[in-house]
């Protein structure tokens, strides 16, 4: 998918990838600015106790950094919807910095698919598509696990484009 050229990085999206990835950027955009919400598990594992033995240190820690961890946040998951086109399939070419924000920004979607999936250390994804499909092949959860899939298959090739 992505492979770098000069000091870019270079990928192509068809128009369902550029749908996928502009409604998961949108979605992390929504959680951290609407629906943000300590206890909400989502927003727990994007912004885990710093001290989880110590709630007084960690609201002491949170009340300093959580602004401007939020903000970097929402603006790595903007290069993403900054770079496609509403609703076409498209080339991007990304520099290092943006590459870096969309590496970010695809690993927070991940996590926090990931959380609501309840996806953990030692899934297997391929058995759990694999029992979502034989459930039901057209059920939400065979299309959320396949975007987990996708969303991660991307970050490696761009992780890989990078380090190449």
């Amino acid at each position: 998918m992505f492979r770098r050229k000069g000091e870019h990085y270079v990928a192509s999206f068809a128009t369902d990838e550029v749908r996928v990835l502009r409604k998961v950027a949108t979605e992390v955009v929504g959680l951290l600015t609407d629906g943000f919400e300590h206890g909400d598990p989502v927003v727990d594992r994007l912004f885990p106790d710093i001290y989880p033995h110590d709630p007084e240190d960690s609201a002491e820690f949170r009340r300093y950094t959580e602004g401007d961890l939020k903000t970097g946040k929402i603006d790595q998951a903007g290069a993403i919807l900054a770079a496609l086109p509403d609703d076409a399939g498209c080339e991007v070419r990304l520099d290092g910095e943006t590459a870096e924000a969309w590496l970010r920004a695809l690993n927070d979607a991940r996590l926090a698919m990931g959380v609501r999936l309840e996806i953990k250390d030692d899934t297997d994804l391929g058995v759990e598509l694999d029992t979502a499909v034989g459930a039901d092949p057209t059920s939400t959860r065979v299309f959320q696990l396949s975007v987990y899939a996708y969303l991660g298959y991307l970050q490696e090739s761009l992780l890989n484009a990078m380090i190449d």
